[in-house]
């Protein structure tokens, strides 16, 4: 919103904002049903943050709609309206090889994103996410203060297993979206 390079940022979301400056347009709806947002769908980037937890959506099958199935939809979105470049936040362990179920969607999702052949797609890999939430999630929390304790002593390979700040993802979606980088996927830390 402060970056002057975006004149307007187009929001798609389940709910209403308030407070926004005018630079934003938002767009309330279904976001399962992203295709119906196709007309609006038009932009020079696209940077997709959207996931879940098991705790707030148990369903397996919601959970693939929302972890897999939003992200593929923009993407594909993307292409068939040639936006050029398309950002979106998975998660460290991606594989769709894996046994794990999180790790599984994360994996497929990124194949999927990366069918869509995008200009310019990149796809940022963070550990655990930091930063202020409105819930209330009292195990993680105390995760995160331990993790915060014990993360200065990740070194070498494990040092791309720190806690990573919201913030620090944003600005690192921004800085690839104006960049020449050609590079697919990204491990923050």
């Amino acid at each position: 919103i402060d970056d002057d390079r975006y004149k307007t940022v187009k929001l798609f979301s389940r709910k209403k904002i308030e407070g926004l400056p005018s630079k934003v347009k938002q767009f309330v709806g279904d976001i399962l049903e992203l295709e119906e947002f196709k007309k609006d769908f038009i932009a020079d980037e696209v940077f997709c943050c959207v996931g879940t937890t098991a705790r707030k959506t148990p369903d397996k099958t919601l959970y693939k709609k929302i972890d897999y199935g939003i992200p593929v939809t923009a993407a594909k979105l993307s292409k068939e309206n040639e936006i050029p470049t398309f950002i979106v936040v998975s998660a460290i362990g991606a594989n769709a090889n894996s046994t794990i179920f999180y790790n599984k969607t994360k994996g497929e999702m990124e194949q999927a994103v990366l069918s869509e052949k995008i200009e310019k797609t990149h796809i940022l890999q963070p550990s655990i996410i930091g930063g202020n939430r409105k819930e209330q999630r009292i195990g993680e929390k105390i995760g995160l203060i331990v993790f915060k304790l014990i993360q200065p002593f990740f070194f070498g390979k494990l040092k791309k297993y720190r806690i990573t700040e919201a913030e620090d993802i944003a600005q690192a979606m921004i800085n690839l979206a104006n960049s020449t980088s050609t590079e697919k996927n990204y491990n923050i830390s």
